[in-house]
């Protein structure tokens, strides 16, 4: 098994990754628990809900379901609310732990249930999507989105850990293993440029989910993004480099409607817009962005965005939660390997929208 831990300020947790993960879950639950909720969507639990259930039951707890509808639409209030009921009508108390059995949503609204239930109760993150393994599930954040905008109401809540079964990965469609080597490819760009050209190498392996590749490629990706939260748990500074091609990405996910681009086939394109802008701003190689697009198109996801037109667009990114008294922060990147964050003006904006901004819906 590969195990990285995440080192914060006020302890740490493990991020335990192996093949056959879901059939140990019951060692990693604290014995002064009182009782699990598993939070699960349809679709997963049709999946894994009896399996993980079964497995838990070994604990000799009471072990609750609670199934939400499955779609990042879902990902709001009234949803939220509903896990509140349930686990309200199920009297759990404040030593019970919510175990998040599903992609990246229900990990981030069952973080976040878990950080205002009963002020705080702990969690346990089961990612089943290939980019909660390598992203959402890892660093805490916790969340649910807004019609103004993606994950506007939330909280930074760590998991007690996080357990990563890569064989649950065959059960995903392809446009799934897309949307997850986005956010992959991502952490090469801001921070491994040997990992980076290890992924160009390697992207038919990743795409096969050939053993090794798949698993070496999570592991890595966790490395890197748990030493960025390790420095700034709190995305005061550093770790918002994390969000590179997000702020674009995100408005397209907002723009074009919650679900109808995976939150990585946005992210993706929002790659080839920052390596764009990068470029027109701060002196980024223009052979760099070829090859970025290039990747972005191997790995299946878009790389043409929508054409909201210019004003639509600044009005979308001005929703984005890292931008400072009203100027939009981009990520940007000096080199493959090499992220700075920097205000941008709406001239190079322009430019990049549009040079990128072609697709029409």
């Amino acid at each position: 098994m590969n195990v990285v831990n995440v080192n914060i300020t006020n302890g740490s947790y493990p991020i335990n990754i192996e093949p056959g993960r879901l059939d140990s879950l019951d060692q990693i639950i604290p014995e002064d628990v009182t009782s699990i909720a598993i939070v699960t969507n349809s679709t997963v639990g049709i999946l894994y809900g009896k399996k993980v259930r079964d497995v838990l039951l070994r604990t000799g707890k009471n072990v609750f379901y609670v199934e939400l509808p499955d779609g990042e639409k879902y990902k709001d209030w009234i949803t939220l609310n509903k896990i509140f009921d349930s686990l309200l009508s199920f009297k759990l108390d404040r030593r019970a732990v919510l175990v998040a059995l599903g992609g990246g949503v229900i990990g981030d609204i069952t973080g976040f249930a878990a950080s205002v239930y009963m002020r705080g109760i702990r969690f346990i993150q089961v990612p089943t999507t290939l980019l909660a393994q390598v992203d959402s599930s890892v660093g805490g954040k916790t969340a649910i989105n807004h019609p103004m905008g993606k994950n506007m109401i939330g909280s930074f809540y760590q998991p007690i850990s996080v357990e990563i079964d890569t064989d649950v990965l065959t059960t995903l469609a392809p446009r799934e293993i897309s949307s997850g080597l986005a956010e992959v490819i991502k952490y090469g760009l801001i921070l491994d440029s040997s990992f980076w050209e290890w992924c160009e190498d390697n992207v038919n392996n990743l795409l096969s989910l050939d053993k090794i590749a798949i698993e070496y490629a999570i592991k890595r990706s966790c490395e890197l993004k748990s030493h960025v939260v390790g420095k700034d748990e709190k995305e005061s500074d550093v770790r918002a480099i994390l969000n590179l091609g997000h702020t674009f990405g995100h408005a397209i996910e907002s723009g074009l409607g919650y679900g109808k681009w995976l939150h990585g086939e946005a992210v993706g394109c929002g790659l080839v817009q920052a390596a764009e802008l990068s470029a027109y701003s701060i002196g980024f190689r223009e052979s760099d962005i070829s090859r970025i697009r290039n990747m972005v198109k191997s790995i299946g996801c878009p790389s043409n965005a929508p054409n909201f037109g210019f004003d639509r667009w600044i009005e979308l990114m001005l929703l984005d939660k890292k931008n400072d008294s009203g100027e939009i922060r981009f990520v940007l990147m000096k080199n493959i390997g090499e992220a700075v964050i920097q205000n941008v003006s709406h001239n190079a904006i322009k430019h990049v929208i549009t040079k990128t901004a072609t697709a029409i819906f």
